[in-house]
């Protein structure tokens, strides 16, 4: 396997490579937590597809293919959806807003101050998402290197922390870019028709698996829609695709380039069903349908080929991963840090916020190593962390967007009754369960709708204020924007 070793190696070294790059671009807050908001339609669709499409969508979509069929693509797919929805619908205004994290966004609406609550609870589920991204170095690395799974995690992860430390969102976008080239060429080129070739083709695979593995709905009605309401819905509100979209250089960029991100992730979604059905006719009894994935690319792929198909899954491991803890140490910063220390800055004074903000990855990264290593399932952690989002922030961060009624006692009495039902009833039903994220955003609405109506309507003065943020007339907006709290 040398020559897989040196395909990955370089890799990773390309990898380290542009973050020192992107050290060199990082010289404001901008720059470093949002690439200067200046991303054209080419480097905003490869990074918006980079940042979706991780661990969970190529070696987890290859499992539910292996294990449902094509309708395992349900799962990414639903990502996708979501992608499409946000780009069409909210993103241009997203894109407008010129802030950097949701809960800015919700203060400028609500002229309120949920700040610190909603910021949690965004914390909570970018730090899991990374985590679970992180974990999923081990499955790669020992199929590479057959190494422990705590040295693995630590590996993968220290490259994602440095290259992220050294240059914020310029290091994450130029390595995202060369993951996305990575990750298409060795699934879509190489690993696709190499399987179903190896496969005997799709009548063979017909002829050998039962009918329900050719059957759009075979996983059924139940967990579609548990996917809509989990990714459909969490991609409209994750501050890891805010912080992307708030790169673009334009809201026609938002919208059209996330438009073909999201049509990418349909058909990524697609890949992987079919590359797990061609498993399921080479390797009927695996053990457990994640194993899928390693199992094809380490017996049927020649040398040199498997390396770059290895490649692929790490990159896309580390886009998700390297988003995640840029937003997870964004949120940290800006939402709750700064806010409990009640920050202002007075005219005049100078303060070094690309510093900080390194400081923070840096320290979000060790901890989200640190989780990685003490947890096992990825897929709970998971679970929690899109349970808490679309429990916890769906209701207020859409309402705010369409319901002008919506008040901040409201959106915090969504974000405070969501979040405790979705806990208590994971708590009671089991993380897998699909009560929680039901009943919690239930209560969420509800909560939300029943505190608005009876509290006083938001100031005429916050709502003028937000519309004309909303359509990029701010006067007093300017290149370096100031987040709401300061």
């Amino acid at each position: 396997m040398a020559v897989d070793y040196t395909v990955i190696v370089v890799y990773l070294a390309g990898m380290l490579a542009m973050g020192w790059w992107g050290m060199r671009r990082a010289k404001s807050k901008s720059e470093f937590l949002v690439a200067g908001r200046r991303l054209g339609p080419t480097m905003y669709s490869g990074t918006m597809a980079a940042i979706v499409l991780g661990g969970a969508s190529t070696i987890g979509g290859v499992g539910l293919g292996y294990q449902y069929g094509l309708s395992g693509a349900w799962m990414v797919f639903t990502i996708g959806l979501g992608l499409l929805a946000l780009s069409v619908f909210f993103s241009a205004r997203i894109a407008r807003l010129k802030v950097y994290t949701v809960s800015e966004m919700l203060d400028l609406r609500y002229g309120g101050r949920a700040g610190v609550i909603s910021g949690l609870v965004m914390w909570a589920y970018t730090l899991m998402l990374a985590v679970t991204s992180t974990i999923a170095y081990a499955t790669i690395f020992d199929v590479l290197f057959d190494m422990n799974r705590t040295v693995a995690i630590i590996l993968g992860g220290s490259i994602v922390v440095a290259y992220s430390t050294l240059g914020g969102m310029w290091s994450i976008t130029l390595t995202d870019m060369v993951q996305f080239v990575v990750k298409t060429v060795g699934v879509f080129l190489l690993l696709l028709p190499i399987a179903v070739v190896k496969a005997g083709g799709f009548s063979e695979m017909k002829a050998k698996l039962p009918t329900e593995y050719f059957d759009p709905l075979g996983i059924g009605g139940e967990t579609i829609f548990t996917y809509v309401l989990i990714y459909t819905f969490g991609m409209l509100i994750g501050q890891d695709i805010w912080q992307r979209v708030f790169t673009a250089r334009s809201d026609r960029t938002a919208k059209w380039g996330g438009t073909v991100a999201g049509t990418y992730c349909l058909a990524y979604a697609l890949a992987g069903a079919v590359i797990g059905t061609a498993a399921k006719v080479l390797y009927p009894k695996l053990g457990s349908p994640d194993d899928a994935f390693a199992t094809i690319v380490k017996d049927e792929l020649p040398m040199g080929v498997r390396g770059l198909v290895l490649a692929a899954a790490l990159a896309a491991v580390m886009s998700t991963s390297s988003g995640a803890l840029i937003a997870c140490a964004t949120v940290a910063n800006n939402d709750i840090w700064s806010r409990l220390r009640g920050v202002v800055r007075p005219d005049g004074e100078a303060r070094d916020e690309v510093k900080g903000n390194r400081a923070f990855i840096l320290v979000m990264g060790l901890a989200v190593i640190g989780t990685a290593i003490a947890l096992n399932n990825v897929v709970e952690a998971l679970t929690v962390a899109y349970n808490l989002l679309v429990g916890g922030l769906l209701v207020p961060i859409l309402g705010g967007l369409l319901w002008r009624r919506g008040t901040a006692q409201g959106a915090l009495a969504s974000v405070v009754v969501g979040g405790v039902a979705v806990i208590t009833l994971m708590a009671t039903h089991g993380i897998l369960a699909n009560e929680p994220v039901y009943y919690g955003l239930l209560a969420s609405l509800a909560a939300y709708l029943v505190v608005s109506l009876m509290t006083k309507p938001t100031d005429a003065a916050v709502l003028a204020a937000w519309r004309e943020r909303l359509a990029g007339r701010d006067p007093e907006l300017v290149s370096e924007p100031v987040p709401a709290h300061q």
